[in-house]
């Protein structure tokens, strides 16, 4: 019983590190009760279950607001979303059961502080390829100054190994090991040598930045359409000409669920190409584009200064349920409103605007670190993230998704700027920092600054380098734990 609810506790204490609670000074110590429980448990299947029932816990305390999507976006209704809910809880909670199981013989070795950390670390990296990726333990750390002197090295994946790692140190002190095994933690102390965080500066350019406010289920007819076209275009025009601001460089629209179609809206094209010629900026909205099958895909479409598509990138990497339905889940109704699953895009595009060069990933992608580090491998001086957070209604869902796009800035040392439907619209400067911020649930169009940087970090140029590394060690370093000793525990 003990270590069941020390394993529950870990997975409070994970909860309690980000939105809504926002206690991340709790990171360092956030595994050290499961780790604790790991040690103590013998039997593999045990520990195994008690790792399901942590994360299952931790999954339904952070990710609460699916079932709110499923049951009202979805039309799944109340019984059906918490049903498919649990389900998802369930599925995710499998990482940290594997964890679990795996981490019980390291924390009875000499090298168990740098190891369960590695093998943490390693399998974070998992959660992407092997379906819905979200929040990692090293996101807790976007408003500490140290640690975050890693992500340019290693991603957020550098910062989760930091926070397993002195979680595993306090594990050992409490199991009371050897001090010896502690002296793994003189590897930290030379995160002081990294270069600090670069310091706040002036934006040297600015854009002008719609959040129209759509509602997420509205039954359009022609007229309201074109007169909420004809709004959000007007609205943007007047920020875009105001004679008593600098002249902005570009115009960005959020991705949004109301019916702005490009390509199928003759209407609204002529609407969009008007604005671009008008206020004589480029333009970059989110639409549904449609691929050579006539399948939807979401996309992010730059019209020049005299109305004319420059170019478009269409969204990669698809939200499970939302804009695709995995085939075992046929059963489960779509959020979106389009007829069929959308078709993911196939590569990653970068835009010319004003002789620089500006990427756009889509709304869910910012939790995908290895993917948004591309545009800017490829040459992007500047991201944009167009995103509809409307689906989330009042959760604390919004909070997080903005702190998975300011790590990718501080990775990749880039300007980020972030048009939302309905907030949190914001500019966030190359450390991960806050500059400008709307307030959401209300029709407004801003000003949001940045500045152009062209060089590349380490992450930006190598990737996922380290979080692999990490997943090779830790599974290697437990292979060795399981081999017999013949001279007694330490």
């Amino acid at each position: 019983m003990l270590n069941s609810a020390l394993a529950l506790a870990s997975a409070l204490l994970l909860v309690l590190l980000f939105p809504r609670f926002d206690l991340a000074f709790l990171a360092p110590v956030a595994l050290s009760p499961l780790l604790i429980a790991a040690a103590r448990e013998a039997s593999p299947l045990r520990r195994f279950l008690m790792g399901e029932a942590a994360g299952f816990v931790y999954w339904f305390g952070v990710c609460y607001w699916i079932q709110f999507v499923l049951a009202v976006h979805g039309g799944m209704g109340e019984a059906g979303g918490w049903g498919v809910f649990l389900l998802f809880c369930l599925a995710k909670a499998l990482h940290m059961a594997v964890f679990t199981a795996l981490v019980g013989p390291l924390m009875r070795r000499w090298y168990a502080v740098p190891t369960a950390a590695a093998l943490w670390t390693g399998l974070e990296r998992t959660h992407g390829p092997l379906g819905f990726a979200w929040l990692t333990l090293g996101n807790a750390g976007i408003e500490m100054g140290v640690p975050m002197r890693l992500a340019p090295f290693t991603g957020v994946y550098g910062l989760s190994f930091v926070f397993a790692m002195l979680g595993a140190a306090l594990a050992v002190v409490v199991l009371r090991r050897r001090r010896v095994w502690l002296l793994w933690l003189g590897i930290l102390p030379p995160l002081y040598l990294l270069p600090r965080l670069p310091e706040p500066a002036r934006a040297t350019h600015s854009a002008v930045a719609l959040q129209p406010n759509l509602p997420q289920s509205t039954s359009w007819t022609t007229t309201s359409a074109r007169g909420m076209q004809e709004s959000l275009v007007t609205l943007s025009l007047q920020s875009a000409l105001n004679p008593h601001l600098p002249k902005p460089s570009l115009i960005v629209w959020p991705e949004a669920p109301g019916p702005l179609y490009y390509y199928t809206d003759p209407h609204f094209r002529g609407l969009a190409e008007q604005l671009a010629r008008a206020a004589r900026l480029p333009l970059l909205l989110g639409t549904v584009a449609y691929s050579e099958n006539n399948a939807p895909l979401n996309s992010a479409l730059l019209l020049s200064a005299e109305g004319k598509p420059v170019s478009r990138y269409d969204k990669i990497t698809l939200v499970p349920f939302g804009e695709y339905v995995p085939p075992p889940f046929g059963f489960v109704n779509r959020i979106t409103q389009e007829a069929g699953d959308f078709e993911p895009g196939s590569k990653v595009v970068v835009s010319m605007i004003d002789g620089h060069k500006a990427g756009t990933f889509i709304c869910y992608e910012s939790a995908f670190p290895h993917l948004v580090r591309r545009f800017a491998n490829e040459g992007a001086e500047m991201l944009i993230n167009i995103t509809n957070d409307g689906y989330f209604g009042r959760s604390a869902a919004r909070a997080q998704h903005l702190l998975l796009a300011r790590m990718r800035a501080a990775e990749n040392r880039r300007w980020v700027l972030r048009p939302t439907n309905d907030g949190i619209t914001v500019s966030i400067d190359p450390a991960g920092r806050l500059i400008e911020r709307t307030e959401p649930y209300q029709r407004s169009v801003n000003r949001l600054s940045f500045s152009w940087h062209a060089a590349r970090t380490h992450y930006t140029m190598w990737g996922d380098w380290f979080a692999w590394s990490c997943l090779l060690i830790g599974l290697a370093a437990w292979g060795a734990a399981l081999r017999p000793r013949y001279h007694g525990s330490e």
